[in-house]
């Protein structure tokens, strides 16, 4: 079985992450989305709030898992199974930073990481530029899935 995980904060979801979402299941059997926990981190919305716009937007899709993890990604892989990373790229600036994560993950172990490249109409969009709209009341729908927009 092809296992990938998709990690992030999804600090929300947004629509760029669903994108990548629905074109990786095509390509694995199972994807685990893995909200990672970070205590240095400050979080818009709560775990529990970013785990149920993930469920609520894939309660369809028997290949997708989501779960939680802390430490090392890698670490997290070995202990479900997973061979390989997914991640989407939005940029050049995203490859670079991608590509030294992989090389330093395939370092510490036999992960693959597979990149995709987020599709045209939304690779403007992140998290942070979310979180900015919605902190100044601007309208956020046209940047993330209906489930973040039940908020």
């Amino acid at each position: 079985m092809k296992r990938a995980i998709f990690p992030g904060s999804f600090d929300p979801l947004t629509l760029g992450h669903y994108d990548i979402i629905q074109r990786g299941i095509t390509l694995f059997d199972e994807l685990v989305i893995a909200i990672g926990i970070n205590a240095e981190k400050k979080y818009m919305f709560t775990l529990k709030e970013r785990q149920q716009f993930i469920e609520e937007a894939f309660k369809d899709e028997p290949k997708i898992k989501v779960t939680t993890y802390q430490g090392l990604t890698v670490d997290f892989c070995k202990e479900i199974d997973a061979d390989f990373i997914l991640r989407g790229l939005r940029n050049p600036a995203d490859f670079e930073f991608e590509k030294a994560i992989a090389h330093t993950n395939r370092s510490l172990s036999e992960i693959e990481t597979v990149f995709l490249l987020t599709s045209s109409g939304k690779s403007f969009i992140s998290s942070s530029i979310v979180r900015d709209v919605i902190r100044n009341g601007g309208d956020y729908s046209g940047l993330v899935p209906k489930t973040v927009r039940m908020q």
